[in-house]
């Protein structure tokens, strides 16, 4: 049996497991959990990660599992899983800790997986952040301290097609028409023109990545923007937050005259088909409430007329932490139920990890995995400052026509 027929074999097994066929007059519909998690899996250096998940005894991980576990997304985002080129990590992290019980949860398998490469630690050669000197974690093209810190990884139940994977990673950020692009306070730029002609917008990747359902394409549009916050009057990072979120927005617009500026690293240009459907996810760093974000930055989400924002994913426990940790969650505008991550000091808690599913979805539940304090899965809190977000969707199946990728799985 060939590769490619393999492939066909195991992509036709996930798209039955959604279900049965329907009576003729009944409308069969699937369903799938859309999932984001900032899982904090970094290491200090190159292949810290990977040596750690080579054991099968590492707490965090444990805990990390447990909690994809506990909520068995269909298709899942996790943020800050540091890129591995060999692909070995998401392995390892898939046999030695999802596909074995943690913490009383089940084991939950992904055939399918999708990483690549990120901004984060590649080295600009140029004093970004202004401090002097060249060649920090500041003066890479995303913060990080070495290449592939902070990495992006997609897990599926349902088949992904590596090939017709869109990334806009080398998207140039002086390339997005009224950038918001920072300047000093006599306003000449902060980046000198030399610089801009190589400055990605992406702080880490933006893919579209094309999740095959009996309901036809889902895209999931997946990245990490940096946090609006360690710069100073110019704010260099609230300005490229904004402009990460806004190339989504842009890129779902039915405007062709929107999105017709974006291409990705392959030089295909414009945005998605109207149509599509599609469910945005991600570590956004942006609350609509509170914090350091630029002006409108995830509005421009929330209020898109071609995304579902409600109903907000929201938990009990997250009430209860923000009563519990008080301090500057005593001041905050947003409703403590919708916060997604615990910053401490004088951030507090916000909400800044979204699933957003597009028109066209039926969003049936939704939630932020954040136990009360009373309850058995509390401990696997320790995971992460940041809590898992899910979204259930529904949408009609198709008649099964050539719903499978030409061309073979990738890792």
């Amino acid at each position: 049996m060939n590769r490619t027929t393999r492939f066909a074999l195991a992509a036709a097994m996930a798209l039955a497991a959604a279900g049965s066929p329907a009576p003729a007059d009944a409308v069969e519909t699937v369903e799938l959990r859309f999932a984001t998690f900032n899982a904090s899996l970094f290491g200090d250096r190159p292949q810290a990660l990977a040596e750690r998940l080579k054991t099968r005894t590492d707490e965090q991980l444990k805990l990390v599992a447990a909690t994809i576990q506990a909520v068995r997304p269909d298709v899942l985002l996790i943020n800050e899983f540091d890129y591995d080129p060999s692909g070995k990590a998401v392995e390892d992290f898939l046999f030695n800790y999802l596909m074995r019980s943690q913490h009383g949860h089940n084991a939950i398998r992904y055939r399918y997986q999708y990483t690549g490469p990120v901004n984060t630690g590649l080295d600009s050669g140029r004093d970004l952040d202004r401090d002097g000197q060249t060649g920090g974690p500041g003066d890479a093209w995303g913060f990080g301290r070495f290449p592939g810190q902070y990495g992006m990884v997609v897990l599926s139940r349902y088949p992904i097609d590596p090939a017709r994977v869109r990334s806009f990673r080398k998207f140039r950020w002086a390339d997005m028409p009224g950038a918001l692009l920072p300047t000093l306070a006599d306003g000449e730029s902060w980046y000198d023109e030399r610089t801009l002609r190589t400055f990605p917008l992406s702080s880490k990747a933006h893919w579209d990545i094309r999740i095959w359902t009996r309901a036809g394409n889902i895209h999931f549009l997946v990245s990490h923007p940096t946090p609006p916050v360690f710069d100073g009057d110019e704010d260099r990072n609230g300005r490229r937050n904004h402009d990460e979120i806004r190339l989504w927005a842009d890129y779902v617009s039915t405007d062709p005259g929107r999105n017709g500026y974006i291409y990705d690293d392959d030089g295909g240009t414009g945005g998605l088909g109207d149509g599509e459907l599609f469910v945005i996810a991600g570590d956004l760093n942006a609350d609509p409430n509170d914090g350091d974000s630029h002006p409108g930055a995830i509005q421009q989400l929330l209020s898109h007329p071609r995304i579902q924002a409600t109903p907000t994913p929201a938990s009990s426990g997250g009430e209860e932490s923000a009563h519990r940790l008080g301090g500057a969650n005593l001041v905050q505008n947003g409703d403590p139920a919708h916060d997604t991550a615990v910053f401490g000091g004088n951030s507090g808690n916000m909400r800044v990890d979204y699933v957003l599913p597009s028109q066209g979805l039926n969003v049936l539940r939704s939630g932020v995995f954040w136990p009360m304090s009373s309850e058995p899965d509390a401990a696997l809190l320790d995971a992460s400052d940041h809590r898992l977000v899910w979204v259930d969707v529904s949408a009609e199946v198709l008649p099964l026509r050539d719903p499978l990728p030409r061309r073979g799985l990738g890792r």
